[in-house]
């Protein structure tokens, strides 16, 4: 005899859900195994390669997979800096053109206008000028933000720690005051 399997409904849609969701996923993340070094490399790595994803037509996002492995990073916190990298990006493109104009060499942009047309010239150049100024800017602000986000999480860590200490005390004081 087979049983019927009864339907299972479906709960309605909150908004509160979301944020419970997102708040969940948080402390996830907050906790990670590899403590705040792992989420805070992954985070740095995440940042670092969408600052040279545009030249790359969007390609450079795969480059993600293979530093987060080496790199020994969350990749949660990889997507997170990716994704806060895109909101950054437009004001930061005008640095990405002074450094990689500053890095080009000037054989190279001697070569483009010799051989290419005038239009593929100033595209070819710019989009260079992007992908080594994004890369230099991403490098750098990959190590900024690693400090500040590692020691933010280890204070966050350590306050924790401390308020579930206070708790157990409180918690051992009670149960001795009952007895």
């Amino acid at each position: 005899m087979q049983l019927k399997s009864m339907p299972v409904s479906k709960k309605p849609f909150h908004v509160r859900n979301i944020l419970r969701w997102l708040k969940y996923k948080y402390v996830l993340l907050t906790r990670a195994k590899g403590g705040p070094g792992m989420v805070a490399m992954g985070f740095s790595i995440g940042l670092a390669i969408e600052m040279f994803t545009l030249p790359t037509v969007g390609l450079a996002f795969f480059l993600i997979f293979p530093f987060v492995y080496l790199l020994r990073g969350s990749m949660a916190a990889a997507l997170i800096g990716f994704v806060f990298g895109k909101v950054i990006y437009i004001p930061m493109t005008y640095f990405h053109m002074k450094v990689g104009g500053l890095l080009m060499p000037r054989e190279l942009r001697k070569f483009l206008t010799d051989y290419l047309p005038d239009w593929m010239d100033t595209f070819i150049r710019s989009n260079l000028k992007l992908l080594l100024g994004g890369m230099v800017d991403g490098i750098i602000l990959g190590l900024i933000v690693y400090f500040p986000i590692r020691w933010a999480l280890e204070f966050y860590e350590a306050k924790r720690k401390e308020k579930r200490k206070l708790r157990k005390a409180q918690l051992l004081i009670s149960s001795e005051s009952t007895q």
